[in-house]
């Protein structure tokens, strides 16, 4: 009798959070054509989804994430890697598109593509003995999944050039101090304190959530003028949801508001 092989990924909900959880635990979530698949088609569906007002990532096992799997890589380097590149590109360019901000909950290990897509998360909580390494540099390769965009904005440009070109390990306090995570946690209470904050997220204004994601995110391409010019209109954009107009109400009425997420 046959028995079907586990998801490489694991997908679930709490309210209005979606959580992604990859799943090759005896391969520390190594990701493999299957999981980077399966993480294109899940991220298609929070898109489509109004509901979704919060996404938390997450890892089964011993680490968050251990990079791409290395053997895909070796049985055939160029398709293996166009084949794993391709979904989790297309995947990290529509998560920057959402409302709906991104948590990391990151414990054990951070690498390789894990690190890069710990990098395009908005917010990052790390357990206490995370180690991270983009780790690219070690087997020859440049890097992916976004992280030569995304790291030198958390940690500016010098430092994203030492961690990319060294490959040196790094512990969570060194992440934490050169901005790469936002806290450190115990280990026992970080899924508690991953999904706290994922659902306060969720419970807030999700259109302002979304512009104000995207306005710094997008501030590095611009001038001040444009820079301005987008925050008018994403302003305007808020001013004409419903969360807005509650917003105001509650402060007239001196009492804390309620967001619907529209």
């Amino acid at each position: 009798m046959s028995t079907e092989p586990p998801s490489p990924l694991l997908i679930g909900r709490e309210g209005a959070v979606a959580t992604l959880q990859f799943n090759r635990p005896a391969a520390l979530n190594a990701i493999d054509v299957p999981m980077a698949q399966a993480v294109l088609a899940a991220v298609k569906a929070i898109a489509a989804d109004r509901g979704v007002r919060a996404v938390l990532l997450r890892g089964s096992g011993k680490g968050f994430m251990a990079g791409g799997d290395l053997a895909v890589l070796q049985a055939n380097p160029l398709q293996g890697a166009a084949d794993l590149i391709r979904p989790l590109h297309e995947a990290v360019a529509l998560l920057a598109t959402l409302d709906a901000p991104l948590v990391a909950q990151v414990h054990g290990v951070a690498a390789g593509a894990g690190l890069s897509l710990m990098l395009q998360a908005d917010f990052v909580l790390a357990a206490e003995g995370t180690r991270f390494n983009l780790a690219y540099v070690n087997i020859g390769a440049s890097c992916d999944v976004g992280a030569s965009w995304a790291l030198p904005r958390w940690v500016g440009l010098r430092r994203a050039l030492e961690i990319a070109m060294l490959g040196d390990m790094l512990d969570a306090q060194a992440a934490e101090r050169m901005g790469l995570v936002n806290r450190v946690v115990p280990a026992d209470t970080l899924g508690d304190e991953a999904m706290a904050l994922a659902q306060r997220l969720a419970a807030g204004p999700t259109v302002a959530l979304g512009q104000l994601r995207r306005l710094m995110r997008g501030s590095f391409e611009r001038d001040l003028p444009a820079q301005l010019e987008a925050e008018s209109a994403a302003f305007r954009h808020c001013a004409s949801s419903a969360d807005f107009r509650a917003g105001v109400d509650a402060f007239f009425d001196k009492r804390k508001p309620v967001f619907g997420g529209h």
